[in-house]
Formats: structure tokens, C-alpha cells, sequence
């Protein structure tokens, strides 16, 4: 923003300038110079070509396909817009100017602003990455990963140490065992106005340490190329749940085939690494070999990240879903584990799970640590867009 500009009027005008691109059925008769007329041309450089406006022209565009002038637009655009901002039109440009070949070349790298979507982007292209760029494409994506796990990680811990603190708790505890807080709260009912005491008719004690059963969670994430973002979130939130000592956890990601990559775990950049995102989608294999992994069905959750598009055998499929939920396992399945909005998927797929008693929904990483917990307590799950 300039602080040329004062009158309420003009500065409407300015705007819709900027957003109309200046053709001359843009009706606004307002000119630009300085700082406005960097970001004016910027934008044009990106979004000037493309389909024709109705009534209108093409907008001429500068970006090119050249590294060098696309490095100096993505500093213009760094300089003249907020984080956020650049983020969509880096990804803009990406998809509306074929550049994600240019991603390839390390000065490119080092001039983009890093973030999830950027980071599914090179894991798609991870193949054909020549060796000079695959260093700074790890320190971008690492990048990207530490962030993540810095916003994430402590809720997430904090969430499921409490949920699995409840789930241990034991209804007939010795005396020192006894949690007060909780025997109280559940028999306030009990109440004794003339005794002024309360009659505790169920004890609620902390489970000690040999009572308390390490729960088991299988992540089952889909690499297909649509499921970019949450491939890295779910690789994230599982380096965070391998973390604690409480919880036994494994990765699994599949297309057509299935890959586990829980030795990679303590590194989820080398997990990220290790996928392939794009191909097809075998959600039974990949299902199948999880229910092979499975020793103790009441203390394992599997949740499976997937938009259900399903490439293998659907009737089979859905029979080992049932079957883990007969056996005791909590089966969640997530549509998409992102900021997105609501994801595309299979609705007969998702209507055939919630038939199960296994509702597709989406989630957002914000909400994830409460569906884990509510997973592990054995309680309702928080759905905000169930299927």
C-alpha cells in the first residue's frame, strides 16, 4: 500500500484498477506510478495471459519461461505482498504457466516462500530432481516441516496424553490410587444436603503404569497426487505421535502398491521423501496389509487418509473395514487432512463406510489431536463435514 493516496474515493478507484488490470473497458480512468505500478505489473505478469475475458482482451503477460525473470518476479512479489498472498500465487503460477519444471533449478528454490503446497509439489517431481537441486529441495521441504511441527506438535501431545491418561483410568482403584477430581465430579448427583457430603458410588482411579496398555495407531495415508497436502501433514502428525512413548505408531502410504515407512518415522522429511505422490489407488492392499500388522485390535486405532477413489476390489475392501471394526479396532477415515476446503471424493465409497458404522469426513490439522483422542477414549468422533 502507498500513503500517497488519502481520498476515500481515489483509493476505491486504485483498487479496483489494480484488480481490473487496466484494460480500457476498465472504466476506472485511474492511472498508476511507483510502488503501485510493481505490483500492477506483477500481477499482470502472472495472471495477464489466460482465457479471453468476455467483451474484453487479453491482458499481455511478462513472465516468460525463463528462470531468471521468473527468481526477480517471485522477489517483486515477496516485496510487495504478505506471506500469504504470494503463497496462492506462487501455486497460481505454478498451475495457470506450466513452471513447475523451473522448481527443478536451485536458484529457483531458494527464491520461492515455502509452504505445504510447494512441498507436494517437489515431492511430485522428486524423480525427475536432478542431484545438484535434491539438497535444496530437502532444506525447503525441512523447512516447511518444522514449522509445521512447531504449530503442531504440542497441542497434539498434550491432547492425546490426555486421552490416554482417561482411557487408563480404572473403575475399582485402591485408596491411593483414587483421582478425587473426577470420583467428585461424576457423583455430584450424590449429593447430601444434611450430611453436607457427597455418597461416591463409583470410584474413578488413575491407572498405574503396569496397568496401562501402549495403543497402537496405523496410519494409512493415500499418495495419489490429489492427497499432496495431507500426505505431508499426516507425515508430520506421525513423527509427532512417534514421539511419544505411550503410543506405537506406523505409517503406511500405497497408490497400487503399499509402502511402510515406520523406520523413516524420527524423520519425517525422509518420509516424505520416500513417497511417490501420483498413480493409481489400491485402498484394499493397502488395507490388507495393515490388518496384518495388527496384534491387538482393542488398542489399535488404523486411520486411513484417502479420497476413496478406489482402483482395486471394493467389495473386499469394505469387508476388512468391517471385519477390524468387529474385531474391536476404531476405524477413522479422513476424506483429507488440510486447510483446503472440501475435498472431491468418492460419495458412494464414503456412503458405504458410514454404513459401517465409519463416517468419511474431512479434518483439518487443528481438529486432528481431538479425533485421535476421541479415537482412543472410544467416544464419538468430532465430524465437522461428515460424508
Amino acid at each position: 500500500m502507498t500513503a500517497e493516496v488519502t481520498d476515500p474515493a481515489q483509493e476505491r478507484l486504485r483498487r479496483w484498477r489494480l484488480v481490473l488490470g487496466g484494460d480500457a473497458a476498465d472504466g476506472t480512468g485511474c492511472a498508476l506510478s511507483g510502488r503501485d505500478a510493481a505490483m500492477d505489473g506483477a500481477l499482470t505478469a502472472l495472471y495477464g495471459k489466460g482465457e479471453k475475458p468476455q467483451g474484453g482482451r487479453d491482458r499481455s503477460a511478462g513472465l516468460g519461461a525463463s528462470a531468471p525473470s521468473v527468481a526477480r518476479w517471485l522477489g517483486d512479489i515477496r516485496t510487495y505482498f504478505p506471506s500469504s498472498v504470494v503463497q496462492v500465487m506462487q501455486r497460481d503460477a505454478i498451475d495457470r504457466l506450466g513452471l513447475a519444471t523451473l522448481l527443478l533449478e536451485p536458484e529457483m528454490l531458494e527464491a520461492v516462500e515455502a509452504d505445504v503446497h510447494l512441498v507436494g509439489t517437489l515431492l511430485s517431481l522428486n524423480k525427475a530432481m536432478p542431484e545438484t537441486t535434491k539438497e535444496t529441495a530437502r532444506a525447503v521441504v525441512r523447512k516447511v516441516v518444522e514449522d509445521l511441527e512447531k504449530r503442531l506438535a504440542t497441542r497434539t501431545r498434550a491432547t492425546l496424553t490426555g486421552a490416554l491418561d482417561r482411557s487408563a483410568r480404572i473403575s475399582r482403584p485402591r485408596h491411593h490410587d483414587i483421582d478425587w477430581n473426577r470420583t467428585i465430579a461424576a457423583n455430584l448427583k450424590h449429593y447430601l444436603p444434611e450430611y453436607r457430603t457427597i455418597v461416591p458410588e463409583r470410584l474413578i482411579g488413575y491407572g498405574r503404569a503396569s496397568q496401562t496398555t501402549k495403543k497402537e495407531v496405523i496410519l494409512c495415508i493415500d499418495q495419489s497426487g490429489s492427497m499432496a497436502a495431507s500426505v505431508v501433514y499426516a507425515s508430520v502428525f506421525g513423527a509427532v505421535l512417534a514421539s511419544m512413548r505411550t503410543i506405537s505408531t506406523r505409517l503406511v502410504v500405497f497408490d497400487t502398491a503399499v509402502v511402510d515407512l515406520t523406520d523413516q518415522l524420527d524423520d519425517p522429511v525422509d518420509v516424505l521423501f520416500g513417497t511417490q505422490l501420483g498413480g493409481g489407488t489400491d485402498i484394499n492392499r493397502a488395507l490388507a496389509y495393515c490388518q496384518s500388522q495388527i496384534s491387538r485390535p482393542a488398542e489399535t486405532v488404523v486411520v486411513l487418509i484417502s479420497d476413496l477413489y478406489e482402483g482395486g476390489i471394493r467389495d473386499e475392501m469394505l469387508k476388512r473395514v468391517a471385519a477390524m471394526k468387529a474385531s474391536g479396532v476404531q476405524f477413522v477415515t479422513l476424506l483429507a487432512l488440510s486447510d483446503e476446503g472440501a475435498p472431491a471424493y468418492d460419495r458412494e465409497h464414503a456412503a458405504a463406510l458410514a454404513a459401517l458404522g465409519a463416517p468419511a469426513f474431512a479434518c483439518t490439522p487443528d481438529l486432528f489431536p481431538e479425533v485421535m483422542a476421541a479415537a482412543i477414549e472410544k467416544r464419538p468422533l468430532p465430524i465437522p463435514d461428515a460424508a
